[in-house]
């Protein structure tokens, strides 16, 4: 597959870098990351730069939703910090001591699944305790697809079209009467697929991942500066992204999808972000970073 180019957002750097709480740091092609590693297993956050984006899908696009409208704009005065992949078993089971998955013999670097939202949250606060400074949380869902689309506007990051040779879904049921392909039935190593302009990878398919808001119908009334929506007494959670058991239209970037927040299936994982925003979901707005603007030069000195 040939590579997106990298859009020019991307040589925006956040204030601090690298921060504390980072045991890895570099910078490539597709931008800066920071790493953690417990017991020896490592996984990558991504910068997200700031900017803006059409949240929803127009009413033309193939096989949408009414509940991916109204289409809106959702502007992020600061970036934020995305795990390039999937929450592995391995990492779940690093930090919890446990593998709850159905297809853990698979190996190790497949996502970790069959937990539910609450169960993710519980797996967030640990990983929290174990790494000082840390403060990992689930995204918001409008930083899900704001990631996920890195600067596209295509129902995919790669195009038009989803073959079973991009993504991870049930590739006997096409999407947009496209080419039909092959069903795997199971989950697939987290960096099976080629990673996004944003270097996120399998952002389509493979497993849901679930987002920190909770479910409503359409966006009338959603947040616009990117922060959970956290309104409601819903007992349902955002999920995105679709997964391996799913036909193609469920991993159009702008697909919603909704699971009780107690519900564990072979199909949900999660995605761990960090910074700036609240975990406690307020919905009400977004946490300054600390740190000043002289760092940014030292930053990029470093990674050089």
């Amino acid at each position: 597959m040939k590579k997106s180019q990298h859009p020019e957002v991307l040589s925006v750097f956040p204030d601090i870098f690298p921060e504390n709480w980072a045991h890895s740091y570099g910078q490539d092609n597709y931008g800066i990351w920071q790493g953690i590693f417990v017991n020896n297993i490592e996984i990558r956050f991504r910068w997200i730069p700031p900017g803006e984006f059409m949240m929803g899908s127009p009413g033309d696009e193939p096989e949408r939703y009414d509940g991916e409208g109204p289409l809106h704009r959702v502007a992020f005065e600061e970036g934020f910090w995305l795990a390039e992949t999937a929450c592995t078993q391995e990492l779940w089971q690093a930090v919890t001591g446990k593998n709850p998955s159905k297809f853990k013999e698979e190996g190790p670097e497949h996502p970790v699944e069959n937990v539910s939202w609450d169960d993710a949250n519980a797996f967030i606060d640990r990983l929290n305790s174990l790494v000082s400074g840390l403060e990992a949380r689930l995204p918001s869902e409008a930083e899900w697809e704001y990631a996920c689309r890195a600067g596209t506007e295509t129902p995919f990051w790669f195009g038009r079209e989803l073959t079973p040779d991009k993504a991870n879904y049930d590739g006997t049921r096409s999407y947009n009467k496209g080419p039909k392909g092959e069903y795997r039935e199971k989950t697939v190593s987290v960096k099976f697929f080629e990673q996004n302009p944003w270097s996120l990878y399998q952002m389509h398919g493979n497993v849901w991942e679930w987002c920190q808001d909770r479910w409503h119908d359409n966006y009338n009334g959603a947040p616009d500066d990117g922060s959970a929506w956290e309104d409601g007494d819903s007992d349902y959670r955002v999920c995105r992204g679709g997964s391996w058991f799913y036909y193609g239209r469920y991993l159009r970037s702008a697909y919603r999808f909704n699971s009780h927040h107690v519900q564990r299936n072979a199909n949900n994982g999660l995605r761990l972000a960090r910074g700036p925003q609240d975990r406690s979901g307020s919905g009400t707005g977004r946490r300054p970073v600390k740190g000043a603007r002289d760092e940014r030069k030292k930053a990029k000195e470093r990674v050089k």
